[in-house]
């Protein structure tokens, strides 16, 4: 199944799950304990969650997905609880759980309001974590409210580091407004091949993107490798719109390393999730090596030995680089193909 489609599932199951138990929350605050009732506002919750999740992800965040996210935050919030609160109308009005398990009609104006409220109420809240996934990233939400790092643990992880190559020189021809559409538009095609590979954003660091795997995800088909194509991949097939908006078409280059990272909550007035070590300076260090490497790759082999299959495409030993700040050196391997120079 189709990594994306396999997120969006998974989601959607979670909010139909939501609003089930949302449902009976609100059956026994009014009172309505007998299994009929339950079962009856338990049908609202998953009416209401089936048609607003089915909006939000195959629609709001899939064909509408572009537009949505040109637009500011709040503007977006507006947008999606409107559409949200003519869902819930529709249901309310039209009374729909009842007509499902066959129960009871209530016409009446205060049965509609208080359910219209509720259902809003979380709707929004739900909309509102929509919104801050987007923002922070869903797993990076998800480790917050469950306080994976709350203290600092250490997980094996291969990471990434992609640079866009030439990017100073395109800055100083594009200006600060130009250049900063140029990496947006390159950032959101190359994170859908990270969504496709399991993969998970750690950061945008200027005009690189760091990208992380837990060992037992990424050692998996090659995902980092097949990660790193695939962003080469998005970028050559959008070459065409990128030149004839910007002048100049992305190219990127990248390392990849792996072992032991440092993962933990820090700050106070703003939390962020770090991750440390001398992993992290490796692939940073690599990365700046692969700019003189044909191919604009490399990969450490300690992080090739990881893998449980074979590269998805042909790999040289470059043997062993220095590196700087470490007293030894660590044996690398390349791309065996050229990169392809900006324009």
């Amino acid at each position: 199944m189709n990594a994306r489609l396999e997120r969006k599932l998974r989601i959607y199951a979670a909010i139909m799950t939501a609003g089930v138990i949302a449902g009976v929350i609100f059956s026994l605050a009014n009172g309505r304990s007998s299994p009929a009732q339950l079962i009856e506002s338990a049908a609202y919750g998953l009416q209401i969650c089936i048609a607003i999740g089915g909006i939000e992800l195959f629609v709001l965040d899939g064909t509408l997905r572009a537009r949505l996210t040109s637009l500011p935050f709040t503007a977006n919030l507006l947008v999606r609880s409107t559409v949200y609160a003519v869902i819930i109308s529709v249901i309310q009005v039209m009374q729909l759980g009842d007509l499902l398990v066959g129960g009871t009609r209530d016409p009446s104006l205060q049965s509609f309001l208080s359910g219209f409220i509720y259902s809003a109420v979380v709707a929004v809240v739900m909309n509102l974590g929509f919104g801050i996934a987007n923002i922070i990233g869903p797993r990076t939400l998800l480790n917050f409210i469950t306080g994976r790092y709350h203290y600092p643990v250490e997980e094996n992880r291969f990471v990434l580091f992609v640079d866009i190559a030439g990017s100073t020189g395109l800055a100083e021809r594009l200006g600060g407004l130009g250049i900063h559409r140029f990496l947006d538009r390159t950032f959101r095609l190359m994170t859908l091949a990270v969504v496709d590979t399991h993969g998970e954003v750690h950061d945008y660091v200027g005009d690189e993107i760091i990208v992380t795997w837990p060992e037992e995800l990424g050692a998996v088909e090659c995902r980092p490798l097949r990660c790193f194509m695939a962003m080469r991949g998005a970028l050559a097939e959008a070459a065409g719109q990128f030149e004839r908006e910007f002048g100049a078409a992305p190219t990127i280059r990248g390392s990849l390393h792996f072992g032991k990272v440092i993962i933990g909550e820090i700050g106070d007035v703003k939390r962020a999730i770090v991750f440390n070590g001398d992993v992290m300076n490796t692939a940073a260090r690599l990365e700046e090596a692969s700019r003189q490497v044909d191919g604009g790759f490399i990969a450490s082999r300690p992080a090739m030995e990881r893998f449980n299959s074979a590269p998805p495409f042909a790999l040289r030993d470059l043997g062993q680089l220095p590196i700087r700040g470490r007293a030894d050196g660590i044996d690398v391997l390349g791309i065996d193909a050229p990169l392809v120079k900006p324009a």
